[in-house]
């Protein structure tokens, strides 16, 4: 036999210069540098103008410190929206914003001066220093540009694509303007109020807080059982009973004003005839005691006593009570004090633990503040803002320093003050550090939080809101381009927002339960805070509680903060302010700031209406959050709007679960298990994290870790792969010259563009779900299942050995083009790097691929018949393939095509012949037969030197085949 010849050089092999490896941290940063020099997003505004609109309203991120994970999920996903509905075909701009202002960037602002020694100013009531203010919040002005700009760094280098150039910040003085503009429509409403309620208070901050800046987390309290000393009531002899009552804030009895009972609730008289074995209870000066007889047993418990040590003397129900009149523990002290204390029906009283009786501090509950004003009992304001009693207080008020803060650990220990002069009294039954529970915190300083009364501006959620004439017009104080609201319904905040929720669309649709039940339950909206770096409550109060409501003075005071900013609202500027029709001496300028919730929730006045932002429109198809914003900033923009315009300033809400630890905990720096983003990037580039974050459930809680990203890292090279192998087998592809019209395609090719129409549908479909988890893998699995694993494997034959000139090369090589045309527009909003780099190697001089939109597919292409078919036929290709692997195991054949192979006539679908099975199965050859399985074996045809098939016409090993021989031949003749 003479010596065989390589053939390789005959081959039609791939050829690209787009390399496998993908070198994303070292490639990304120059190509976001080229989307920003050559304005990308302005100039997919300008391709997209005229087109219907998809309005996304991007909710602000807080301006303090980098981005962490669960930014860069968020962003993912608001990125994908709009790159998506962009990719529609339809105007889906994507403004990005900040949150400014608000108390953890004054904290920061404060940590540095105490490094600096230097004093902080007063920045809020008495002795409030404007200079000094102004100077503050400039350092905290400051600050938040610093984050702002690292932040809009880190976000870019995400690969989002966004008004980067102009994004709005509520720390903008129109921004300014326009939230001051909103308070005064509620303000000329009237839906206003100042009131004295219990809110959440921060004394570690001194200020309030809003429900969503606070997080609950599980403490042990101390749990006491105090007895308060009956002096009269309706019952024989009841006088001298001791009524005790059960509470896990010890610090909350100095400020008791009365005692709730059940009316429905049954009550019992013990009279304890032995000493109790609890040594606390051994202190006490008691012998009869009134509680819930449903809770004898665990009262009981608490104060070490059995049944052998009382007998029951009275029974009957709560609504017997009525009338009931005790004294309080430390009525020795006079004043306060000395005051009786009544019983008070109260509905909210349960048997689920306790005493089945409430004692009650209108200042420190909203229970005991409701129950205690509809009996014409008054708060005491005895907790000043940092936490301690006044010191003119005359239970623990003064100066000595373990009596300095209500909440502290020590303050209400067994051992603490308040128990020790309670023991001392004789009033105390039982005290234990022991109760476990769920108590609310402050998100900011993770520091305790307290219920305290104090006058806060309010907007009711129950009472029927006024309208206010509003000029609303374009060019108008408040920046507004829409009609006024006017209800005629007299309806009430809760009753617009609910009904606002039931017309919203909710993804996941819990989303409705959750805000609605929120929403259904919640107090009045506090807006007011104790600050300074905030939007100010530009009111002018009388001296009989009254505020101003006059337009005029509004629009002076909106024209001005427009100008200057927040620092506008200052004395000096009052008389101004005020105009010639008011006295100045007459009104007190309130030196509150709004909650910075308020300001978020305006983001959609001066983001959708206000014209800045260009074609824009109100109300926004979409708002995107995490889950937590259900009580944050959904809500609070839901309220605003509802209250202003009588609807939500969305139709659609979507929302994402927490990012957690790979093993599912949750991410804390203490625990070691935080993923950075950034860290993330300059090891694998950004395109894997988006994979990763569009990959994953994230409707539901989801996780990250180092072998989760690695295994993103393989789909992502598998996807690269597929590209690599289109551009590569595109390699000199001329439309005009090798195009193949669909009627001339072979059977393999019809088909895959029936794959193509049915993953066109599923990532549409998709889009409109906000199913970004469904539209990747159905991305990835059409790339390995359709292409890798059964087109390209089976076609690769066709593509290396066939006639270029040849209409099955040809017809190939037309739909891997359709192939790729789609697949990059589908891949460049998850990879929004590599589409770029996929799409610039074909065609370096077409601009972006972010530019093109996805096209309806030809009808004919889908063709259920045929795909029914082909589906019949690949689950027969699949046992083959099983069939195989164990000779290749055994080296009984090394490829599939040294494989013979015989198939059940039965299952071989209609229209195939057995040479388009052994093309199809990648085998030397296929009969079929009456076998119920499958069977396979080597042939022994020899090989083509060239193409690598086994066949009848090659004579010998290295020989060529029928097709081949004429090929090379004609190539030879060509040299």
């Amino acid at each position: 036999m003479s010596e065989q010849r390589d053939y390789r050089d005959t081959v039609f092999l791939p050829k690209t210069d787009f390399p496998m490896k993908a070198g994303l941290p070292q490639k990304e940063p120059t190509i976001a540098a080229r989307w920003q020099d050559e304005k990308l997003y302005e100039a997919l505004r300008a391709a997209r103008k005229g087109r219907e609109k998809f309005i996304f309203h991007d909710g602000p991120p807080y301006a303090n410190g980098d981005m962490h994970i669960g930014h860069a999920l968020n962003h993912t996903l608001k990125d994908m929206v709009c790159r998506t509905q962009n990719l529609l075909g339809k105007d889906a701009p994507y403004v990005p914003g900040w949150d400014c202002h608000g108390l953890p960037i004054e904290w920061k602002v404060e940590e540095q001066y105490r490094k600096d020694k230097k004093a902080k100013p007063v920045l809020s009531g008495n002795g409030r220093n404007e200079a000094e203010v102004k100077a503050f919040r400039d350092e905290c002005r400051a600050y938040a540009q610093h984050w702002v700009d690292v932040q809009r760094e880190q976000l870019k280098r995400l690969g989002v694509m966004a008004d980067w150039d102009n994004p709005y910040l509520t720390m903008q003085k129109e921004s300014e303007a326009i939230i001051v503009a909103e308070l005064m429509k509620l303000a000329e409403a009237g839906n206003l109020y100042r009131g004295s309620k219990p809110v959440m208070w921060s004394p570690v901050e001194e200020t309030a807080l809003a429900e969503a800046e606070v997080e609950y987390e599980d403490i042990v309290s101390t749990q006491i059982d105090v007895a308060f000393e009956i002096i009269d009531g309706p019952l024989p002899n009841i006088a001298g009973t001791h009524a005790v009552i059960w509470t896990t804030t010890p610090w909350t009895i100095p400020v008791n004003q009365a005692i709730a009972y059940g009316p429905e609730v049954e009550y019992v008289i013990l009279h304890v005839h032995t000493q109790p074995e609890n040594e606390v209870a051994k202190t006490a000066k008691v012998s009869d005691v009134l509680i819930a007889e449903a809770l004898v047993e665990q009262f009981s418990v608490r104060v070490g006593i059995s049944p052998a040590h009382y007998e029951i003397v009275w029974r009957g129900k709560g609504s017997d009570l009525a009338g009931t009149v005790a004294r309080h523990p430390m009525h020795h002290l006079g004043g306060f004090y000395a005051k009786p204390r009544p019983f008070l029906p109260g509905d909210f009283v349960t048997t689920d633990s306790g005493t089945g009786l409430v004692h009650m501090s209108p200042d420190h509950g909203e229970d005991d503040f409701e129950l205690c004003k509809a009996n014409g009992i008054e708060p005491q304001f005895a907790v000043m803002n940092d936490g301690r009693y006044r010191d003119d207080w005359p239970w623990l008020g003064g100066s000595d320093e373990r009596r300095r803060s209500v909440i502290n650990k020590p303050f209400n220990a067994p051992e603490g003050p308040i128990c020790s002069d309670l023991r001392e009294a004789g009033a105390l039954l039982a005290a234990s550090e022991d109760y476990q529970h769920s108590y609310p915190h402050s998100w900011r300083s993770k520091a305790k939080v307290i219920f305290r009364c104090t006058p806060q501006w309010f907007v009711p959620m129950d009472k029927p809101l006024g309208v206010g004439d509003f000029d609303v017009a374009p060019g108008s104080p408040f920046g507004g381009a829409i009609a006024p609201f006017v209800s005629h319904d007299h309806s009430t905040l809760r009753e617009r927002a609910m009904q606002a929720i039931a017309d919203t669309r909710f993804v996941p649709e819990k989303g409705r339960n959750r805000l609605g039940s929120m929403v259904e339950g919640r107090p009045d909206w506090v807006l007011s805070r104790q600050r300074a770096w905030g939007v100010p409550i530009t009111l002018f109060v009388r001296s009989d509680g009254s505020y101003l409501q006059d337009p005029g003075v509004n629009a002076r005071v909106i024209a001005a903060v427009r100008d200057e900013g927040m620092d506008a609202w200052n004395d000096g500027n009052k008389a101004a302010f005020l105009g010639p029709d008011y006295d100045p001496n007459e009104f007190e300028m309130v030196t509150d700031i709004l909650d910075v919730w308020f300001d978020s929730g305006c983001t959609h006045a001066f983001v959708l209406e206000s014209g800045r932002w260009g074609d824009v429109q109100w109300p926004a198809d979409l708002y995107l959050e995490g889950s937590d914003q259900h009580r944050g900033w959904f809500q609070s923009s839901l309220l605003e709007s509802c209250a202003t315009r009588g609807r939500a300033p969305y139709d659609q809400i979507l929302t994402h679960g927490f990012t957690m630890a790979s093993d599912g905990r949750k991410m804390s720096k203490s625990l070691g298990n935080t993923v950075d983003p950034i860290k993330v990037m300059e090891t694998y580039g950004a395109d894997i994290i988006r994979l990763w974050a569009l990959s994953v459930d994230f409707t539901e809680d989801h996780r990250i870790g180092d072998e989760i990203l690695k295994g993103v890292a393989d789909q992502y090279r598998k996807l690269r792969n597929t590209f690599r192998y289109l551009l590569g087998a595109l390699d000199g592809f001329d439309y005009e010259s090798e195009h193949v019209g669909f009627a001339e395609m072979p059977e393999l090719e019809r088909y895959m563009l029936d794959r193509l129409v049915a993953l066109d549908a599923t990532i549409r479909r998709a889009i409109v779900d906000y199913d970004f988890n469904e539209y990747t893998r159905a991305l990835i699995d059409f790339c390995n299942e359709d292409l890798s694993a059964f087109f390209f494997d089976i076609r690769k034959d066709r593509l290396y050995c066939d006639d270029p000139a040849g209409t099955e090369r040809r017809a190939y090589r037309t739909v891997l083009d359709i192939l790729f045309q789609a697949l990059v527009r589908y891949a460049a909003p998850v990879l929004v790097f590599t589409a770029e780099e996929v799409w610039g190697t074909r065609f370096p001089d077409r601009g972006s691929v972010h530019l093109l939109e996805v096209h309806e597919l030809p009808a004919e292409w889908s063709d259920p018949a045929l795909a029914t078919r082909f589906a019949a036929l690949r689950a027969l290709r699949e046992e083959v393939t099983e069939a195989i692997e164990p000779l290749r195991r055994d080296k009984t054949i090394r490829s599939s095509l040294e494989a013979e192979v015989a198939v059940p006539a039965a299952r071989v679908p209609t229209g195939f012949s057995d040479a388009d099975l052994a093309e199809l199965f990648i085998t030397a050859s296929v009969t079929r037969g009456d076998s119920e399985g499958v069977s396979v074996g080597r042939t022994s045809e020899h090989k083509c030197g060239r193409c690598w098939r086994l066949l009848p016409s090659v004579p010998e090993d290295g020989a060529l085949c029928d097709r081949c021989e004429p090929m090379v031949a004609g190539m030879d003749a060509a040299v």
